[in-house]
C-alpha cells in the first residue's frame, strides 16, 4: 500500500528536470566563450560542479584591468593616487597591473586548485575604491593561471599611458614577436568636426590624395620652426616605450599558456594596442626578449621610420585632423616593406575607421625616411 502510494506521488509530483544539464559540454563550452569575460567565469565557477570543471577549458577569454598601481609609490592603493602617479609617471605606472575587483570572482577561480566549503558571489555593490585597502591584487599571471587552453586572450588597460592634451589625437598599434615587428602611430594636434563639409567619399580621397594646401604633401618650413617636428618626436619615443613596456609585462603569461595563437593587449582610451599572432608569441618562447637596462621593458632596436604629414586633412566624415602625421616604423636590420599597393595593408589596416581612411590618405603625400637608434 504504501509502496503504491510513494508511486502515485511520483506520478503527480515528478522529479524537476534541469533541461540545462541536458546541453553537451562542447555547447555550454562554445557560450563561455563568447562570455570570456574572466570575471564573469569566475561567477560562472560556483554555479555547479559541471561549469566548475568546464571554465578552465575556454580558449577565448577577456581581462579587463580595474587599477593600475605604480611602482614609484608601492603605498599607494587607491585609485586616485594610481591616477596621480599615472600623470605623474605615465610609462612607468604599467609595471604593476592588478585586478582589485577579481578578488572574489578570484576565490572561486581558486577553488578549480584547491576546494573550498564556502563560496562567495561577489557584491554588485562591490568598489574597487573602497575595497583597495582590504583587498588582495591579483596580477594578470595570476589570474590566467587556472585556465589551461587559452588560444585568444585579450588583456585592457583602464586608460592609456600616454598622458596628452584633450583634444590631440595619437594612436598607435605595434606588432611583437621576441622584439618590435612594426609600429605604426598617427596623430594630430587637434580634432575638430567640420560641419560645412559635405561631400561623399570619392571627393574626400581626391582632396587627400592632391593635398588640400596645394602644396604637394611637402612638410612646410614651419612644421621645423615652431616645435612640430619634435613634438612628433616625442610622440613617436613614447609610444615606442609604452608599447615595450607592455611586451615586457606580457613574458611570463606567454610562457605560461603554450596554447596561445593570439594575444592582443589593448587600453580603454582606444590608444594603443599591441598584438602577438602564433608565429610571434613562438618566436618569443625560443628567443627570449632583450631587456633594457634602463627600465623594465623590452629594448627597442635600431629603427627606419617613414613619416608623412598633412597640415590640414580632411575625412570623408567631416572631421578635420589638423596637423595629421603618421609613422610606420620597421626594425633596420628588417626588409623594407611597402606602405602603399597590397603590401601596404599593415599601415592602413592598423587603425579602425575613420583613422584608417586618414592613414590611407596621408600614405599618398610625399614620404619622409627618418632612423632611430636603439633605446
Amino acid at each position: 500500500m504504501v509502496s503504491i502510494g510513494a508511486d502515485l506521488c511520483c506520478k503527480i509530483y515528478p522529479e524537476p528536470v534541469d533541461h540545462f544539464d541536458r546541453l553537451p559540454d562542447s555547447l555550454i563550452l562554445l557560450i563561455f566563450n563568447k562570455i570570456g569575460d574572466v570575471k564573469a567565469l569566475g561567477r560562472c565557477c560556483v554555479v555547479s560542479r559541471r561549469f566548475h570543471s568546464l571554465v578552465p577549458q575556454v580558449d577565448n577569454v577577456v581581462v579587463r584591468v580595474d587599477c593600475v598601481i605604480s611602482d614609484d609609490d608601492p603605498s599607494s592603493h587607491s585609485s586616485s593616487s594610481a591616477a596621480g602617479d599615472k600623470s605623474r609617471h605615465p610609462i612607468s605606472s604599467l609595471f604593476r597591473i592588478f585586478f582589485s575587483g577579481l578578488f572574489k570572482p578570484l576565490q572561486s577561480l581558486s577553488q578549480l586548485i584547491i576546494p573550498s566549503s564556502r563560496r562567495l558571489p561577489l557584491p554588485e555593490d562591490f568598489d574597487c575604491e573602497a575595497e583597495q585597502n582590504t583587498v588582495t591584487h591579483h596580477s594578470p599571471t595570476q589570474v590566467l593561471k587556472n585556465f589551461n587552453e587559452i588560444k585568444l586572450l585579450r588583456i585592457e588597460l583602464p586608460t592609456g599611458e600616454l598622458g596628452i592634451d584633450d583634444g590631440v589625437l595619437l594612436k598607435w598599434k605595434a606588432e611583437f614577436g621576441s622584439t618590435l615587428d612594426s609600429c605604426v602611430i598617427l596623430g594630430a594636434s587637434s580634432v575638430v568636426q567640420n560641419a560645412n563639409i559635405n561631400y561623399n567619399c570619392l571627393g574626400a580621397c581626391n582632396n587627400g590624395e592632391n593635398g588640400a594646401e596645394n602644396d604637394n604633401g611637402s612638410i612646410p618650413e614651419s612644421f621645423y620652426t615652431n616645435g612640430g617636428l619634435k613634438l612628433r618626436v616625442v610622440w613617436t619615443i613614447s609610444s615606442l616605450i609604452a608599447a615595450s613596456a607592455r611586451h615586457y609585462l606580457l613574458q611570463p603569461i606567454i610562457a605560461e599558456h603554450k596554447t596561445l595563437e593570439s594575444l592582443v593587449l589593448t587600453d580603454g582610451d582606444g590608444q594603443g594596442v599591441l598584438s602577438m599572432n602564433k608565429e610571434q608569441l613562438e618566436e618569443l618562447r625560443v628567443k627570449p626578449l632583450s631587456a633594457s637596462s634602463a627600465s623594465k621593458r623590452t629594448l627597442v632596436p635600431a629603427l627606419n621610420m617613414r613619416l608623412w604629414y598633412a597640415p590640414h586633412l580632411e575625412l570623408p566624415n567631416g572631421v578635420v585632423l589638423k596637423g595629421a602625421t603618421l609613422v610606420a616604423i620597421r626594425p633596420s636590420e628588417q626588409p623594407k616593406k611597402e606602405v602603399v599597393g597590397c603590401e601596404g595593408n599593415w599601415v592602413a589596416s592598423a587603425f579602425e575607421e575613420p583613422f584608417g581612411t586618414a592613414a590611407r590618405m596621408l600614405v599618398k603625400r610625399r614620404t619622409y625616411c627618418l632612423e632611430m637608434n636603439s633605446f
